[in-house]
């Protein structure tokens, strides 16, 4: 992973807004519904928005950038495609998830939710890696519109054991743990190809901390913080054979629009999640439930060689941060981690299901701007010692 050598480098979380089009012929693969034609032009599709989409991230001076996860239906029930052992399912609203803090306030799902319809399978029978194809497919598309010309640093997303067992509930193996480490075992085929192929991987692992309101609600704050412990064993067993800073863990309470009162508190996870191999941590930052978890990091000692990317950008709202509220986020944690140890990124994901967007895609692009605009305010004041307005 590059560091924030001279200047604060930026990123963000992944998944970024599908061309409408394509948007929904991936619902309509997801439904069984996509015409034998559109399936034949979808892969050329695909390819065209991932070149699209690394040439405006580049543009919009983006130091370290993905696909977009332009193939996906969604960040993590993508993986029913790529794994074995699953029971076919409809599709549904909502993916199947109850979630608590929307729960205390009836009718928010239905609103919170809309446009997130995905299938999500029972394991019914022996997890094991059957996605390679596909994966390098992703690969290959991506490389293909990086060309050779970017000086970005090219990363690639992928669910982590956790949130696959949030989503995709288990009807075979003896125990969780069990299912857990099957996951673990399996998904370790795609996180070393992406590494093997020069990608930084990125595992999505909102089971650390959206667990908690989502699959663990049952359990008080201590049971909790030893089932993220063991999630957290999980996630380095799979990536035991990769140089640590190779990778990155994205931490994430969920990117929908609710009141998000039952998040668990960062300083009750933040020692537990500390202890994962990989050397990057993004985690939110920016959203009013989050901003001011900042000062978790004044009483905690950030282990040699890892780098943390706050979320500087909320992604659950169409307001775009002034570049100056940005840099005074990015200082805030320079002041007490390092500036050579932030990068500047985003609370979640653009467009973490296809059709699922909490936020409009040009003002996606206008706040991802904004980003890059404050990060230079933010490298003018940490470098050159220019007083950020505030």
């Amino acid at each position: 992973m590059r560091r924030s050598t001279d200047r604060i480098l930026t990123t963000h979380v992944g998944s970024l807004p599908r061309p409408a089009d394509l948007a929904e012929a991936i619902l309509a693969r997801e439904n069984g519904t996509l015409g034998s034609d559109a399936m034949h032009h979808l892969p050329a599709t695909i390819r065209a928005a991932v070149a699209e989409v690394v040439r405006t991230q580049t543009d919009a001076g983006l130091d370290v950038v993905s696909d977009g996860e332009m193939s996906k239906i969604g960040y993590v029930t993508y993986v029913k495609e790529r794994l074995s052992g699953f029971e076919d399912a409809e599709v549904s609203e909502g993916g199947g998830l109850r979630i608590a803090d929307l729960d205390d306030y009836p009718g928010m799902a239905e609103t919170s939710l809309a446009g997130l319809p995905t299938a999500a399978p029972t394991c019914a029978g022996e997890v094991t890696y059957t996605g390679l194809a596909d994966l390098r497919t992703d690969m290959d598309n991506f490389r293909a519109g990086l060309g050779e010309e970017t000086g970005a640093e090219p990363f690639m997303n992928a669910a982590s054991p956790g949130v696959i067992s949030l989503y995709l509930p288990n009807a075979h193996y003896e125990t969780e743990d069990a299912y857990l480490f099957a996951l673990a075992e399996a998904m370790r085929e795609e996180y070393q190809a992406i590494t093997d192929a020069g990608f930084i991987l990125q595992i999505d692992a909102p089971d650390l901390a959206m667990g908690r309101h989502i699959k663990y609600t049952h359990l008080d704050v201590a049971a909790f913080q030893q089932r993220a412990a063991v999630h957290v064993d999980a996630i380095n067993h799979a990536v035991r054979d990769i140089d640590p800073d190779r990778v990155r863990v994205h931490l994430c309470y969920g990117n929908y629009q609710g009141p998000h009162h039952r998040d668990i508190e960062l300083h009750d996870i933040i020692d537990i999640v500390l202890r994962l191999r990989p050397n990057g941590l993004a985690f939110e930052s920016a959203n009013h439930r989050h901003s001011h978890e900042w000062k978790v990091f004044q009483d905690v000692q950030l282990p040699e060689g890892k780098v943390i990317i706050p979320g500087l950008i909320d992604t659950s709202s169409n307001y775009v941060e002034h570049p100056e509220l940005v840099a005074e986020r990015i200082t805030r944690y320079a002041s007490v981690v390092g500036r050579e140890r932030v990068l500047a990124g985003t609370d979640c994901g653009f467009a973490s299901f296809a059709t699922f967007l909490a936020v409009s895609p040009q003002l996606a692009w206008a706040k991802l701007s904004s980003l890059v605009q404050g990060a230079e305010l933010a490298t003018a004041a940490l470098w050159q010692g220019t007083a950020v307005r505030v």
